[in-house]
Order: structure tokens, then sequence, then C-alpha cells
């Protein structure tokens, strides 16, 4: 089993939200929590700060928000959120809220005009009601609202959800209204928790460190989906689970990711107790960018083209962190994964995927790494796309450099070996899903050469205009590395390219355009290593450019 289970010593503690609700035939004001002044529910008073209240936007009861409740005293006190509401002498009421427990490690009790019925506490990771029918003795004010009160286990800091309190004596809430379009950048949350969902929380923090939004409390094996509307700025996701083995892939295979126009922001599933991903929102001044960019990161290339722009894309990307060789075993088992085609969580290799069949291979993220082998399918290694006897061998950052290694098939990479890519004529070798290894055929070049299949053609192309930029300082010293590289590099910081290779790589990038699978693996080197593809997030740079 994966729990054992957690103890925590009791703390006795007890804390009211008392509600009272100023108001014509009972109606309690903002009872569902819709407006907010300064992270503060309009109409409500905080009196001390044994309990925080914030705005969430999931988990909700009706309309648009509702009240994270952060009970967080260890002593009881009187830690309220207050309004006043009045009643009229003989008149029965019903009031009611709604409650969400994530922990289920407080109880909720309500209090109308006293103490009334407690909620179940081990009812977590959904809405349970509490109510009460009321007479008022007299024509007057009375006091409304929650207590919260500890149980076993309770740790200092446990998470309610309030909603919907309202009276129901003759009184209808109105449907919500519909919700607002949104007039900055609509992002959206989707998220699948794994078998033990009560141990995932999440933050949305933006640059100066104030949270914008949260989640916690859900469901075993569920897929919650959620719109958040976001100003420009700078935000850090951060994810977490309370055991310690993240969402995937021992217990289920959970995952999340934010996308925002199609992008993917951030995405994963696979960390121990925390992982963090940062992303920026805004126009980021590129000209005429077709790309969704960190804000300002292409902003002084904004206006460049030809070689010009080439040399300022180096500035922008040349200083990267290179994490070393070691540590692209960690990305391929993050990142690299056929969420896209089959979907089935296996390592996505370039060389024996089958976008539209199923796969003849597939690989095990870790238990399948290289290891030896005889024939395809035996194991998955690290290929350099841009291989390293090109550039000298071993030597960083180029090594190490995620831009353009990714995962494959230990047999099919070898038989690649560091032969150029091409268009195949008469094929001497083909893999699973069709790359051939061969004789060159209508590029202008007679030597072997190796062709990946067209799903993949562009995000090759992208990759060598990538190695072109990034290395502009060192580039025109590899032409004589090694016969092959000879016969695709020319010697020069500018084109780089024989004129072969250029007009291949351009039809390429044309026939096969920028899709999910790498805008993904854009971010996530983004990540990783602290630069981007600017191919990938403006692909007019290799008109403006080449």
């Amino acid at each position: 089993m994966k729990h054992s289970n957690k103890y925590r010593n009791s703390l006795n503690t007890t804390v009211l939200i008392g509600l009272f609700v100023p108001i014509v035939s009972a109606n309690v004001s903002n009872g569902s929590f819709e407006n907010w002044q300064q992270n503060t529910p309009s109409n409500w008073s905080t009196i001390d700060t044994g309990i925080t209240i914030n705005q969430v936007g999931s988990p909700l009861k009706d309309g648009q928000s509702a009240a994270e409740v952060v009970v967080k005293t260890a002593t009881q006190g009187n830690t309220d959120l207050r309004q006043t509401i009045s009643v009229i002498g003989g008149q029965n009421y019903t009031f009611s809220t709604w409650v969400y427990h994530t922990e289920g490690n407080v109880k909720a009790r309500l209090y109308v005009d006293g103490y009334r019925g407690y909620s179940n506490e081990n009812q977590t990771g959904q809405w349970q009601q509490l109510s009460y029918q009321y007479t008022a003795s007299s024509s007057k004010d009375i006091e409304v609202g929650l207590r919260f009160y500890d149980t076993s286990g309770f740790d200092g800091s446990e998470i309610v959800y309030v909603d919907h309190f309202t009276p129901s004596d003759s009184t209808t809430t109105p449907p919500p209204p519909p919700p607002p379009q949104c007039q900055q950048n609509s992002v959206q949350f989707k998220l699948i928790t794994d078998n033990y969902a009560s141990e995932t929380s999440w933050e949305l923090k933006n640059q100066q460190g104030q949270v914008i939004n949260r989640g916690s409390g859900y469901a075993n094996t569920t897929t919650y989906t959620e719109s958040m509307c976001l100003a420009d700025d700078t935000y850090t996701f951060v994810i977490s689970d309370s055991y310690g083995d993240g969402i995937c892939c021992s217990q289920g295979n959970g995952s999340y990711e934010l996308t925002f126009n199609g992008q993917v922001l951030a995405a994963g599933g696979q960390f121990t107790n925390q992982e963090q991903k940062q992303f920026t929102l805004g126009s980021d001044g590129g000209d005429g960018g077709g790309g969704q960019d960190p804000t300002g990161y292409y902003a002084s290339a904004a206006g460049l083209t030809g070689f010009t722009l080439k040399s300022q894309l180096h500035t922008i990307i040349k200083d990267h962190n290179n994490r070393g060789y070691s540590a692209l075993w960690s990305f391929i088992d993050q990142y690299e994964r056929d969420n896209y085609f089959e979907k089935d969580n296996t390592v996505l290799d370039r060389y024996s995927e089958k976008p539209t069949t199923a796969d003849s291979v597939n690989f095990t993220a870790v238990g399948d790494q290289c290891g030896s082998y005889r024939v395809e399918g035996d194991c998955y290694n690290r290929e350099h796309s841009f291989p390293k006897s090109w550039f000298g061998g071993k030597i960083e950052p180029m090594n190490s450099d995620v831009h353009h290694i990714f995962a494959s098939d230990g047999f099919v990479n070898a038989k690649r070996n560091s032969y150029p890519f091409g268009e195949v004529g008469s094929a001497s070798y083909t893999s699973s899903n069709g790359s051939k290894l061969g004789s060159a055929s209508g590029i202008n070049y007679s030597g072997t050469v190796f062709e990946p299949i067209d799903q993949f053609k562009g995000d090759i192309a992208r990759i060598y205009f990538y190695m072109a930029t990034r290395y502009e300082n060192v580039v025109a010293g590899w032409q004589n590395k090694s016969s092959y590289g000879n016969d695709v590099l020319n010697g020069t910081t500018n084109v780089v390219f024989e004129p072969w290779v250029v007009a291949l790589l351009k039809r390429w990038h044309q026939q096969d355009p920028v899709d999910d699978v790498e805008r993904a693996r854009n971010q996530a080197a983004f990540e990783f290593q602290g630069n981007r593809n600017p191919y990938v997030d403006h692909p007019e740079f290799v008109d403006k450019i080449w």
C-alpha cells in the first residue's frame, strides 16, 4: 500500500466564522462570495489572523468564485468572518451553506443564533450542505456563520471551501450571470488526478509572489478543467504531493497541463514532493511573430532581419544553463512521453513512433534505458540529432544541449550514426515507423543520408537552425571536425550550412509546421536549461534569415 496512517497531535482548536448579515428579507449579502476587493470578500469582515480568506475559482458550488478558508490557529480564538442579518419575529427561516473538506481534520459547525449541526469531516473532495430551520423569537439581529473544530490529525493548516450561504424562506437565488469574456489571457488548466488525489494541491503565483489561484481536495482518477483569466505577468505554477511521489506514474497516470492559445505553458506529473514551472504571458515585442513567447524574450530582435537578426537571437539564447549529459535521462523521463499520438505515456521515440497507427516498438521510461541492443526495440538512448562528432566529440555545452538531443531507439540510432539528414532514394535499412537509411536522392547530395518520417522533419530542421544560431560564435570552426560534418557545414558563421542543406531544411520547415509536440518540448527545454528555440516560437524567423 502507498499509505501508512498519518498521526498528528490534536490541537483542540475551534475556529468560528461568524457570518452576520444585514439585509432586508434576510438576504445574505455576497453570500456566494462573488464580489471581492483586495482578496477580501465584499461585505465581510475578518476579526483576526486565525484564519485567512482567499477567492478561488475551483471548487465551486455556484457562481464564479468561492471562499477558501485556511484554518491555521493552534488555539481556540475569536477567528470570525462576519456580517449582520436581521430577522422578523415569528418568521420561519431556512439557513444553509455548503462546505468542502480537503483533508478532513477539522469539522465545520453551522451557527445560527447558537451552535447547530456539524459537517462530516470524513466526506472530503465533495460539497456537503449544512442547514437549519430557524424561527425568530422576535425581530432582531442574529449571528449566522460557521465554526471549525479540529480533530485528530490537524496539522495547523487546513483548507475548507465555503460557498452559497443563503436563507431560503421565500427567496430564490438568481442564476449566476454568464462569465464575462476574458479581456486578458485566457489560460486553460487541466488536471488528471492519480489514485491518491487528496495528496495533490497546487498554487499559481504572480511575479510578486501573490497567490492568484489554487486548488486541492480532489477526487481520485478524475479529470478537472478550469479557465483562468490572467494579466500579462510572469507566473510560477507550484504543484505539490504530500506523500512525495508526484501524481505519475506509480499510483496512476496523473498529469497537469496549462495551455494558452493551444501552446503548452507548463506540463508534467512526475515529481517527488513538489514541482515548480514558470511561464510568462504577454506580447514579446517581436516583429510579426506568431509565437506565444515570454514577455520581452525576443524584444531586442524586433525589426531585425537577415544575419543581423540571427546574431541578435544568438545573444538572446547563448547563455543557457548546462545541466550535464547525465541529466538528459531525467529530462527524457519527464518530458519525452507519448501524450500526443497513442497517448500511452511511453517514451516518444521519433525513429520508431507511428503517428497514425499502433507502434511496433514501445519503451517504458527509465526501465528501458540503454543498455546493449541487438535489434530495434531493445532499449532507448540519447540521440544527438546534430552528431557530436561534427563539433569535436563530448564538448560542452553542445554535448548536453537538450534542444538537439532526444530519445531514440538505440539500434536505429546506431544505424543513423553520424550521417547527414536527407531524403533517401534507395534504402539499405528501414525502421519500424519508416525512417530510412540509404543513398540520397534529389537533394544535390550523393552520399548516404538518414531520413526521418514526415511527422518529424520540421522538428529536425528547426533544431538545425537553432544549432546554427546558438553556436554562431564557434560553428565556423566545426567544418573540418569530421567528413560528414564537412558535407553539411560550410565554414561560415552566418549561413552555416551548405546550399543543399539550407534548401532541404527550409523545405522540411515549411512542409512540417510547428505542432503541440514541439511547442511543449521547447517550453520544457526552457524550464530545464533556460533558453528557447526561436524557430519554434517564431517560425517566420527562418525566412527572415535564410
